[in-house]
């Protein structure tokens, strides 16, 4: 069905909806009245015919509408048209008790369904009151309980995947914006449904309630003030009652159909007439089954065969004609972002300024591999290697609290059969080699046993390995040699790659994202912090140093906070991030624990620590140490040589000195020792012991000026 052309609107219509504020307004104020004030019979027709036209207008738009949403003020419609049928009982039992008669509609509705036997009407309609409670609404407002629940837990989610979408440049920034908007709608609309499904429960009570009342005191009234007889009285009341009870109930249950219609609606875009009826014939296997089996029972003795055979010839006939049609022939109707997106993707026409544009277009991560390795990422060929890229930014989104953005998978013909190489922005940062077919076994519990393979080296942590045959992995396997297979292989030097590049792909449009997002739950923190304080450039500075240095930005509001505390101190992100640090200490002093509670490493001399803060050289864009080449040999030298203890005890390298050199010494080592981890005492919990793994002794010549 194409798209519905909204209509232009006539100077009536346009006037109408302009003031459609005061009208509801108006409406409202006269539903209030009409609990007070007396209303003449011909008025309560008019109320009663629009009481009735009201509920099967809010069914029909109901019907007509595509997504639930689309008609939001849905739940305030039903308790306003709620109030306006308790005060039309309340006006209808006025006049039924003073006068005897309520209009010409309440007494046709009596009539018609009382046919002479009150007990068969009030029957009637208290079984319709029972409808109306205990089976459309009680069901309706369940559903309307669990969706406003389900949707309330998912949204958080859904809001985290649009953010990674738009960081990953999936969609842009209004689509995100349309899709937030979205979101917080159906979460409103279903919360308010929840609530508003109670208002039509109550009124089925207060409509058995109000026609007992009526029955009751109509007939006292009749017998005591208007000296009729029980028969009478009995009759005229029982009538006006019943047909007043109807003339509201009636519509409730309309309106109550529409609420439970509109919350079973499933995510379509069609109306509701075009999801069931094109749903319902789309088997026509189910059709000539269903007119098999009315045929069959046609001719059982017992049972007519005229409704029975010409219901089956109806169904047989409607099989027949309609033409198979699969669920995936369906036409897809594309949103506007999703055919922006398509024709993106669409290769520009030659010589245009598109093409021209997209040569300047760098991706931001790119994994390129050889041509024996595109089965990897073909998932015909049964290779899973994008599905576990994606699982490896999730994982770093959940162990450092960045956002990684989507990484392109391609083969280069350039690159040997079994290469693959790490592109950042155009620039290689890693590369390897992987023989297809076969596995890579390392040889890290130290086992005499030699594997038949070819030898190599493990491309992420330099490791001595094997090439081995699928015949050799259980022997292997066996002899304690870890064993991982190409993709493995990959996913792994990735994974690393980005972890010690994470700092370079934090842009400043990531760094935007993640504070909107903190924003959500902490908007004081954030209207604090920017702009008065700092600028998005300096918080993008410290982040980047807590990453450099492998330390998680996850607890985000706590550095802020600390930014926030400290920018009137100094605005160098160098200081800032050196400050923020002592306050995640007790976050991400626990991953370098060689036992619970306590911190194996290594420490400087007195002399040497001394020696070297006062080499430490500072300028506006630096930060580091200058030493002399005898200095700064004795000093890497000394540390390699201490590496070996932490090797031999299972845990990483750490040194540990004063806050002041700290930094300083970290920017010298990081090109040498890339795993090294330099911490300050300061930034260790008190409850944590250090464990001294070996003391770096001052050069002989430093030691000698101090003595």
């Amino acid at each position: 069905m194409p798209a519905a052309v909204p209509v232009p609107a006539t100077t009536f219509s346009r006037q109408l909806m302009g003031r459609a504020d005061l009208i509801f307004t108006a409406g409202l104020f006269g539903t209030i009245m009409l609990l007070v004030l007396p209303v003449p019979s011909m008025v309560m027709d008019m109320l009663l015919a629009l009481s009735i036209a009201s509920s099967l207008l809010i069914m029909l738009v109901v019907i007509y509408v595509r997504q639930p949403v689309e008609f939001s003020a849905f739940p305030t419609v039903l308790l306003g048209l709620t109030l306006f049928r308790l005060a039309l009982n309340i006006c209808s039992t006025r006049l039924v008790l003073t006068r005897g008669e309520a209009g010409h509609i309440i007494e046709a509705f009596g009539k018609i369904v009382i046919q002479g036997n009150y007990v068969v009407g009030f029957v009637v309609f208290v079984i319709l009151v029972v409808i109306n409670f205990v089976v459309i609404t009680k069901g309706a407002g369940r559903i309307a309980e669990v969706s406003a629940r389900f949707t309330l837990d998912a949204l958080p989610g859904k809001q985290m995947a649009i953010d990674a979408e738009l960081n990953a440049g999936a969609i842009d920034e209004p689509t995100a914006t349309a899709r937030r908007l979205k979101l917080q709608r159906e979460a409103d609309f279903y919360g308010a449904m929840d609530g508003s499904s109670k208002f039509v429960r109550g009124e089925a009570i207060a409509g058995i309630l109000i026609t007992l009342v009526n029955v009751l005191g109509g007939f006292m009234i009749g017998v005591l003030q208007m000296d009729l007889s029980l028969m009478e009285a009995l009759q005229k009341f029982t009538l006006l009652s019943i047909g007043d009870g109807l003339v509201t109930q009636i519509p409730a249950l309309v309106i109550s159909v529409a609420a439970g219609l509109l919350v079973t609606r499933a995510a379509d875009n069609g109306d509701l007439g075009q999801q069931v009826g094109g749903q319902l014939v789309r088997y026509p296997v189910a059709l000539k089954m269903v007119g098999a089996v009315m045929l069959l029972m046609g001719f059982m003795p017992g049972l007519p065969l005229v409704p029975l055979g010409l219901m089956g010839g109806f169904f047989l006939y409607i099989g027949y004609k309609l033409p198979a049609v699969a669920p995936e022939a369906e036409p897809v109707v594309k949103t506007a972002a999703e055919k922006a997106k398509d024709k993106e993707a669409a290769p520009p026409k030659s010589g245009s300024v598109e093409e021209v544009r997209r040569l300047i277009d760098v991706d931001v991560f790119a994994v390129e591999v050889g041509f024996g390795l595109v089965g990897l990422a073909d998932q015909k060929q049964g290779g899973d290697l994008p599905a576990r890229i994606t699982g490896v930014r999730k994982t770093l989104a959940r162990e450092l609290g960045v956002i990684v953005p989507q990484v392109a998978v391609r083969d280069n013909l350039e690159l040997a059969s079994g290469e693959y190489r790490f592109l950042l922005r155009g620039r290689i940062v890693g590369r390897g080699s992987l023989m297809m077919g076969r596995w890579m076994a390392m040889n890290v519990s130290g086992s005499r046993v030699q594997l038949r393979g070819v030898a190599c080296q493990e491309p992420v942590f330099g490791l001595a390995a094997v090439w081995i045959e699928e015949a050799e992995k259980k022997n292997a396997e066996i002899n304690g040699y870890s064993v991982v297979d190409c993709a493995s292989i990959i996913v792994t030097h990735l994974s690393e790659i980005l972890k010690s590049n994470a700092h370079v792909l934090l842009g400043r449009q990531d760094v935007q994202a993640l504070i909107d997002h903190v924003k959500q739950s902490h908007p004081a923190l954030v209207s604090e912090l920017l702009p008065d304080l700092v600028n998005l450039g300096i918080i993008q500075r410290v982040l980047q140093n807590l990453l450099r240095e492998n330390v998680p930005i996850l607890n985000l509001p706590l550095i802020l906070e600390g930014i926030a505390d400290y920018a009137a101190l100094t605005k160098n992100p160098d200081d800032l991030s050196e400050l923020v640090r002592r306050r995640l200490g007790p976050y991400f002093v626990p991953l370098l624990e060689s036992a619970p509670g306590t911190v194996r490493a290594l420490t400087l001399d007195l002399r040497l620590e001394k020696e070297l803060v006062t080499k430490i050289h500072r300028t506006a864009a630096d930060f580091g140490l200058a030493l002399d080449p005898a200095l700064s040999a004795h000093l890497l030298e000394a540390i390699n040589a201490k590496q070996a203890q932490f090797a031999a005890g299972g845990s990483a390298p750490c040194i540990a000195v004063g806050a002041e050199l700290r930094l300083a010494l970290r920017r010298f080592l990081e090109s040498t020792f890339p795993r090294l981890t330099v911490v300050s005492f300061q930034e260790i919990p008190g409850t944590y012991q250090i464990e001294n793994a070996g003391i770096i002794s001052a050069p002989v010549e430093t030691a000698r000026a101090a003595a």
